[in-house]
């Protein structure tokens, strides 16, 4: 077990002060955990030397970065040559989606392929290739947040295609998507594939050959490290061209001196996530089941389900509570912090664009919670958020019900 684990889960340390909110956020971003935290203080302190320097302060620091690009590759199957650290993940997907569009070779292939659904680093990369001449292809989802095969077999079947890039799971509702068989007909079109796995890195298996993957995003942030850094797998012979230039940093693929502390604290924390599986994926999920079953307990046929029943994210719990706005419930419950969905988004007054790519109503968008948990989550904690929960629905100004009427909390 790891530092800041404890075999009893309530006893379990949090980073969070004793008397503040129940943290259900872990989709916006991870605690660092103490083993990465460790691995990462030698670097801004002792081993301050640089890694690309020839002479003995630079041996340490070089000796992290190949550490750290082992353990990244253990994590993901890869191996440690095809892992290229970034700045963070929004980086990481401008580096796949860019780079690898503007390093094709055949001329033809001017399309690039994504989901509604996909992070704004996905999308924005995607829309900003228009002004080079590629077409975006955006595919639909069904209500549950998942794509259809069929949908991209047709479209790489009518235009030539350079990129295909679809998150693994979705940072708001968790549905997962079938990224082995769409990589799969990706690469029999001829186009490369790439996979957002930001939030699925470290809370479910990822073995790149497996999914046939060319291209794979992960986020330090998101899985206990710091922020600040991130990692693109590369597999290798991936034509890519670099978004940031400068000296041959990173195999020439991502200039600038490495961020040895925070590599160091990504690599620990990918160790320790490859250590936790596939225990630590049981648990969460077993804390989301309980959430799901309280809230419904509590507020009997009021909760509505977003996002796919299974095949999602073992932390991820996005519901629709009927008759309340998920800003006002919030709002009334000071002691979660959760949100309504991607932190990106937060703070804008409109529904979630996942939710209205899944084809849901505007009411139901607007009352939808993403509850996220993670490694210092307890079922003690669980269990009070559904109560503190519930008992706001009893408070919060009514809002719109299905069909469009006025029901109270």
């Amino acid at each position: 077990m790891d530092e800041g684990m404890s075999d009893n889960e309530d006893t379990v340390t949090c980073f969070a002060p004793a008397d503040g909110p129940i943290y259900l956020d872990y989709n916006a971003t991870t605690p660092v955990d103490p083993a990465a935290l460790q691995a990462a203080l030698p670097y801004l302190s002792t081993h301050f030397g640089n890694p690309s320097s020839g002479h003995h302060y630079a041996r340490a620091p070089r000796e992290a970065l190949d550490r750290a690009r082992g353990q990244v590759a253990a994590l993901l199957g890869a191996a440690p040559d095809e892992i290229v650290f970034t700045g963070g993940g929004s980086e990481a997907d401008t580096l796949a989606v860019r780079g690898a569009a503007i390093a094709t070779l055949d001329p033809l292939r001017r399309q690039i392929i994504t989901l509604a659904t996909e992070h704004p680093a996905v999308l924005e990369s995607c829309q900003s290739l228009r002004a080079a001449g590629f077409a975006v292809r955006l595919l639909p989802v069904d209500r549950r947040g998942r794509a259809d095969p069929d949908d991209l077999r047709a479209a790489l079947s009518e235009q030539p295609t350079a990129l295909v890039t679809i998150a693994y799971g979705n940072s708001e509702t968790g549905t997962l998507q079938p990224i082995a068989e769409l990589a799969a007909l990706a690469r029999a079109a001829g186009a490369l594939f790439h996979t957002d796995a930001a939030q699925a890195a470290g809370k479910v298996p990822l073995d790149v050959a497996a999914l046939g993957v060319d291209l794979l995003t992960l986020v330090g942030h998101k899985m206990y490290a710091p922020k600040g850094v991130g990692a693109l797998y590369v597999r290798a012979g991936t034509p890519l061209q670099p978004i940031i230039h400068g000296g041959g940093q990173e195999g020439g693929l991502r200039a600038g001196t490495e961020n040895v502390a925070f590599v160091a604290a990504l690599g620990r924390a990918a160790e320790v996530a490859r250590c936790e599986l596939p225990a630590g994926a049981a648990r969460l999920a077993g804390l989301r089941d309980l959430l799901h079953t309280e809230l419904e307990a509590l507020l009997p046929g009021r909760v509505r389900l977003n996002g796919h029943p299974t095949e999602r994210l073992p932390g991820t719990l996005n519901v629709s509570i009927d008759g309340v706005t998920g800003r006002a419930l919030l709002a009334a419950v000071p002691e979660i912090a959760a949100s309504t969905g991607s932190a990106c988004h937060e703070g804008v007054d409109a529904p979630s664009p996942v939710l209205t790519a899944m084809g849901l109503p505007d009411q139901r968008a607007r009352s939808a919670l993403r509850l996220s948990l993670g490694r210092w989550s307890t079922e003690t904690e669980v269990r009070r958020a559904a109560r503190l929960i519930a008992r706001a629905c009893t408070t919060v100004p009514p809002g719109p019900a299905p069909g469009g009427t006025v029901v109270a909390g």
